[in-house]
């Protein structure tokens, strides 16, 4: 008989986790001091609300066994972004920004699960403080808060190594340091290098101060998060929209690979297959959009100076689209929905795709559509030769039968709950294409989809019930299904 499951260990990592969101909603708050905004006090409250709830959960776990189980990891994982939501739409809900709960927790679980989508009709009204922690949501979201934790856990206790196993999206993790928090530590070091790069650089390109900053947390998230209403197409300076589409491909890079370049051993990253797939759909796609988009753009007669300014307008506007939907930012320099139906069709296929596993992006990720893709081909050649024994490889590694299973039981659970999904997107009233949209939106952690809610659309008029399903299908996505599923089955609260 296996053990009782230890409630105690919850209430105290979801309040050490609770130390930590109140700390950055503090520096939201000092932001919007500064600024000298009206809701400085809707933060601060929120702010202690945050505070006095953790030291409760503490209180109540301060005698608990220092070791997490996988059981209760996964519960802390899965719980942790709906606790966080739950305070974290506070600044936006008591300053009155954003006076519907419903769309307040819409706003806010999309931020953290970095999908991005928004039910804002008018960004820039909003005060640098909330559009400071609007990013700082994503930000914390991106990289993973189980992951920013397990390196601060330890101070309160607890052990982290079930958390991160948890949280991790893809196929598997992967140690950089025999010690569990000294991954995290890594991993969170060249996640804030990437982030002050980023801002140094759209800084020196025009950008203010406050907008880098806020455009370097939703880009190295891959969350899409803007201040302006136009997301990136208000800077028609086209270095910033090159960085951030370079700064958007970097991070749908597994950031283990990353680190291991930065140690001097690019080999790793080099030969890593994932990447070789993730790089070549990428450069494939934008070769297929600035194609279309460059016969498009071009009606003769026309000079050379002219046509030469459409093909780089064309290839900037396809690498950058290309990369915010495979990468899941969501980021735009463009409506695609203007586009000829063929090219903003392959651009909602994108939506299926994801980057690298590791990474900050949502989607399939390429390892698991590589897997998927292998395995086929096999089974192709096993049914001509029958007798062959024809193993699947990755990284001229052969893949385990437990393996595939995972990727093919992953590929059915997606598809069914993008259709259930649909169904009830349909049955509020949202048309088929655009429901359809927004299930894959919502389940890839994109943000913009199609129809109305495109990229200069919101879902400020998606039906109150959808924005609640939808919200549960960011969670889903983020969490990469199983984590979620986990919590409805009878073996894991059974004792």
């Amino acid at each position: 008989m296996t053990r009782a499951f230890n409630w105690k260990i919850v209430f105290k990592t979801m309040g050490a986790l609770l130390v930590i969101e109140a700390f950055f909603m503090g520096i939201a708050t000092l932001v919007s001091y500064f600024y000298g905004d009206p809701d400085d006090g809707a933060f601060l409250t929120a702010t202690l609300v945050t505070l006095l709830t953790s030291f409760w959960g503490l209180l109540i776990g301060r005698r608990c066994p220092k070791h997490v189980g996988e059981r209760e990891g996964y519960v802390i994982v899965a719980c942790v972004w709906v606790v966080f939501s739950a305070f974290g739409m506070l600044p936006y809900y008591l300053s009155g920004q954003i006076p519907s709960l419903t769309d307040a927790w819409f706003e806010t679980m999309s931020g953290f699960t970095t999908t991005g989508a928004t039910i804002l009709q008018d960004i820039e009204s909003l005060t640098h403080g909330a559009l400071f922690w609007r990013s700082m949501t994503q930000w914390l979201g991106g990289m993973g808060i189980i992951v920013l934790s397990i390196a601060i856990l330890p101070m309160f206790g607890l052990g982290g190594m079930q958390l991160y196993a948890a949280e991790v999206t893809g196929l598997n993790y992967e140690k950089l340091s025999p010690r569990i928090a000294d991954t995290a530590k890594q991993l969170w070091l060249t996640y804030i290098l990437l982030t002050i790069a980023e801002i140094g650089i759209l800084w020196l390109e025009g950008m203010g101060i406050f907008d880098s900053v806020c455009h370097s947390f939703s880009t190295v998230a891959t969350g899409g998060f803007s201040t302006k209403n136009l997301s990136i197409a208000y800077y028609s300076n086209p270095l910033i929209h090159y960085t951030i589409a370079f700064f958007m491909l970097l991070s749908g890079i597994n950031f283990a690979m990353i680190i291991l370049l930065f140690r001097g051993k690019p080999q790793r990253l080099l030969h890593d297959e994932e990447t070789h797939w993730y790089i070549g759909s990428v450069v494939t796609v934008t070769l297929v959009l600035t194609i279309g988009l460059t016969i498009s753009h071009i009606q003769l007669p026309m000079d050379w100076s002219q046509i030469g300014h459409s093909i780089e307008t064309a290839f900037r506007e396809g690498l950058f689209t290309t990369i915010a939907t495979m990468t899941s930012t969501g980021f735009s320099i463009t409506d695609y929905m203007s586009w000829a139906p063929f090219l903003w069709i392959v651009t909602f296929f994108l939506m299926f795709t994801g980057a690298s596993s590791g990474s900050t992006s949502g989607g399939i990720k390429w390892v698991r559509i590589a897997i998927f893709a292998k395995s086929g081909i096999a089974e192709f050649k096993r049914r001509i030769h029958p007798n062959a024994i024809v193993p699947v490889k990755l990284n001229q590694r052969p893949i385990s039968q437990q393996t595939t299973n995972n990727v093919m039981a992953f590929m059915v659970f997606y598809i069914m709950i993008l259709v259930v999904t649909t169904l009830i997107f349909s049955a509020t009233g949202v048309d088929f294409d655009e429901s359809m949209g927004a299930a894959v939106s919502a389940m890839g952690n994109i943000g913009p989809s199609i129809g109305q809610y495109g990229p200069l659309g919101t879902y400020a008029t998606f039906p109150t019930v959808s924005k609640w399903v939808m919200t549960f299908v960011m969670l889903i996505g983020r969490l990469e299904i199983f984590t979620v599923l986990l919590l409805f089955t009878r073996a894991l609260w059974k004792k």
